[in-house]
């Protein structure tokens, strides 16, 4: 039984359907986009994002999107921060883990009476009238999210564990300081 979610979700720009790493996608909408590969469908449960890759193949295919892939400053991460700190309170959803990345987030969440795409919906919305709110949403697209998102489900208390390890350690990896957020909650099992 699935007892929490693992998710990953990308500001608009972040992950493109025909990533040479892979993507969720089964196709390229955009025809600018298009030129630069058709989608590049991976299957497998476990992540791609540090197998090697043509970076300067996936930059030229960022510069053919319609706006510049959104990165959010520290003043715009806090305010995604504060978006989610309404939905964890308007939704009563548990968070053992939060790291936002410029570019992605990362989330550790206890399963919920909502499916995770609703969840997922729910915190991309709040977030995104925060930042609307505070008059510092990213220009660009009607929202700086991309539509899918990554999930995987956690089943026992080692798997959640590990799955929060990675989480925090998130923004090390990137060269940035540990994340603390007031809504996460420590998980016990």
């Amino acid at each position: 039984m699935v007892i929490a979610y693992h998710v990953s979700f990308g500001a608009y720009g972040f992950w493109l359907p025909n990533d040479p790493r892979g993507s969720g996608s089964d196709y390229v909408r955009s025809s600018e986009l298009r030129k630069h590969g058709e989608a590049t469908k991976a299957t497998g449960r476990r992540s791609l994002a540090r197998e090697r890759h043509d970076y300067a193949k996936r930059q030229e295919a960022k510069n053919a999107l319609r706006y510049p892939p959104v990165n959010f400053s520290g003043v715009q991460a806090r305010a995604v921060g504060r978006g989610f700190v309404n939905a964890v309170k308007k939704s009563g959803y548990e968070v053992h883990a939060c790291a936002i990345m410029p570019d992605h987030v990362h989330l550790v969440i206890a399963k919920h009476s909502y499916s995770i795409e609703q969840v997922v919906r729910r915190f991309k919305a709040l977030a995104t009238e925060r930042l609307r709110y505070e008059e510092i949403c990213p220009e660009g697209p009607s929202t700086p999210w991309e539509r899918s998102f990554w999930k995987v489900f956690l089943y026992s208390s080692s798997e959640v564990r590990r799955a929060i390890e990675y989480v925090e350690d998130n923004p090390s990896r990137e060269r940035l300081p540990r994340q603390h957020w007031n809504f996460v909650t420590q998980f016990e099992l």
